[in-house]
């Protein structure tokens, strides 16, 4: 299907999820407006498309001519905006709240057919952390100022250039022991970037929106995993001998304080938080395969980029063979 007359606005399209879904948005033969404070940082994303296709424009999030400006004449707008960590001026508030309903009101003043919001598994109102309750805050923002939306939640996102899995087979490179928050207990489902894509292209490209409007999809892959099972897992595709230590919640916010206030933030209280509750799909809400999306499982994905932090590197077993 083509929509050589249309155009897409994406908001966060630099980051991980996004560049993904723009490269199977670009299929569609769309105009696609890369929505982002620093253009130049997404000048690598104009090879997926034809030449023109992918257009990186400047974008401020926080200002509502900004935003306005860039989804003037666009048909449809993905909204990928979001932090893990609080840094500065970039508090959960003005990111997730705030910015949420900023767009979601220029969506209806620009007579836009359709937003595609991004939230979170686990987003509540009661969640334990900052970072859930300001998505689920940011999901009542955007189906109040634009009906025409539909709010995705994904779990744990993997994919070559996750910041999860990646960065667990990193740490395990340099310490001989990786930390298992509350234990290891806490329930993952993790979804591949790719099913994401996959998805947010097939709503895009649906002859009908009407049936997405005000609906809630939570998507997450095929099987349930405690965080001992996903860093052991890790560990085997790695070939890594790191020790997991259970680290009792107490202890791990007094982990969380302090790497918070470390270059990068590796850890946070609120990452503490989000931890201590299982993040999986709630039984009966519709997902990926309402969507027209087989999961697909860790076992498919996961060694074919985490074999670069084998011993040796990713060709040592070859090497070793000869």
């Amino acid at each position: 299907m083509t929509f050589a007359d249309k155009t897409i606005t994406v908001f966060g399209g630099t980051g991980f999820l996004g560049r993904h879904i723009i490269w199977a948005l670009a299929k569609t033969g769309a105009t696609i407006r890369v929505a982002t404070r620093s253009p130049q940082h997404a000048y690598f994303l104009r090879p997926a498309g034809d030449v023109g296709q992918i257009v990186p424009v400047y974008c401020n999030i926080r200002e509502e001519d900004s935003v306005a400006s860039v989804l003037k004449g666009a048909s449809i707008a993905i909204n990928l905006a979001g932090i893990l960590n609080e840094q500065g001026r970039n508090t959960f508030f003005r990111i997730h709240v705030e910015a949420a309903d900023r767009i979601a009101r220029a969506c209806r003043a620009n007579g836009l057919d359709l937003l595609v919001h991004f939230s979170a598994l686990g987003a509540s109102a009661d969640a334990p952390s900052k970072y859930a309750k300001s998505k689920a805050q940011g999901e009542s923002k955007i189906i109040h100022g634009f009906p025409r939306s539909v709010i995705l939640r994904p779990g744990v996102v993997f994919g070559p250039e996750d910041n999860f899995f990646n960065r667990f087979a990193s740490m395990a490179r340099i310490s001989p022991v990786l930390p298992l928050i509350g234990g290891g207990h806490t329930r993952l489902q993790p979804v591949y970037v790719g099913d994401i894509a996959k998805a947010v292209y097939n709503i895009v490209t649906a002859p009908v929106h009407d049936k997405y409007f005000g609906q809630i999809y939570e998507l997450g892959g095929p099987k349930v995993y405690t965080l001992r099972e996903i860093m052991e897992t890790t560990l085997q595709c790695t070939h890594q001998d790191a020790m997991l230590a259970p680290v009792p919640m107490p202890l791990a916010k007094i982990m969380g304080f302090f790497g918070g206030i470390l270059p990068g933030k590796p850890l946070t209280v609120d990452n503490v938080r989000s931890l201590s509750k299982d993040n999986v799909i709630e039984p009966g809400t519709p997902g990926l395969k309402e969507l027209g999306v087989e999961p697909t499982g860790l076992g498919a994905i996961l060694p074919t980029y985490l074999a670069q932090y084998q011993p040796g590197g990713r060709f040592a077993e070859k090497r070793q063979a000869s």
